[in-house]
């Protein structure tokens, strides 16, 4: 069976205990188990169901999980690789919290990885069938956005992204793009939790972007991507200034 884990109350009021947010998660022995830990875990910090500075007990996780200390301390270390936790000698493993450094990086390389692909898409190399999907992922946002089921459309966000770089033939830079942008999800889910919502113009800047893809026109698409990603500088400025998010940030070193 595949690994699974809770969706436990949507509200940033408080934490959920490890214990609740793994009540239901199951592993499959037929396969890594270390492997599916790291990917649990990764998904509730993510998700913002584990809280930036929350406190990580290996013990409590093994036992919820029904596993041994070893492959839960193994995907800590991988975690921790990934700045998703600090492991603190003598102290014990906390969720970090969410860097503007990492937040600044995340957002340059996403922003020129997508203009390559939304470029090489409109330029003759997406097939009719990638259009499509577009086309069908667009209705289904429309759908969540029917429907205030803001959690799905931000899956389909995620679908509509992809699909652009799979549509100029490059979905392994996508995988890459993916892997540095833990820290700017987990702002969105916090946004999102806070009701600080933008999606229905988020939806029209998608269209935007299909519809310079199916006219066939590079400038027209990364120019749309641009306008749809927003100026780095002031998405860094509101990020710090929102008092929601406060307690959630780490902020950067003096210089």
């Amino acid at each position: 069976m595949q690994a699974q884990s809770k969706h436990i109350s949507e509200d940033l009021s408080g934490s959920a205990s490890v214990t609740q947010l793994l009540s239901d998660a199951t592993l499959d022995l037929e396969k890594n188990i270390t492997f599916q830990i790291f990917d649990i875990l990764r998904e509730l910090i993510v998700s913002v169901r584990l809280r930036p500075g929350q406190r990580l007990s290996e013990k409590e996780i093994a036992a919820a999980l029904k596993a041994s200390k070893t492959p839960v301390r193994e995907a800590m270390i991988r975690l921790d690789e990934i700045r998703l936790v600090k492991i603190v000698p003598q102290s014990g493993t906390y969720v970090t919290k969410i860097s503007i450094n990492r937040y600044r990086t995340a957002c340059f390389i996403r922003l020129h990885l997508e203009i390559g692909a939304v470029r090489n898409a409109a330029s003759g190399i997406a097939l009719q069938v990638g259009l499509q999907e577009l086309e069908t992922l667009l209705s289904r946002q429309t759908e969540a956005l029917a429907s205030e089921d803001y959690e799905r459309f931000f899956d389909l966000d995620e679908a509509f992204h992809r699909q652009l770089f799979v549509m100029a033939g490059y979905v392994d830079a996508w995988t890459t793009a993916r892997r540095t942008q833990f820290d700017v999800n987990r702002a969105r889910h916090i946004r999102r939790l806070n009701r600080i919502l933008r999606v229905p113009t988020v939806l029209e800047e998608h269209r935007a972007i299909a519809e310079a893809i199916r006219a066939g026109d590079p400038e027209r698409a990364e120019a749309a991507l641009r306008t749809h990603i927003g100026d780095l500088d002031h998405q860094i400025s509101l990020l710090v200034r929102d008092e929601r998010m406060l307690g959630f940030i780490e902020m950067p070193e003096p210089t």
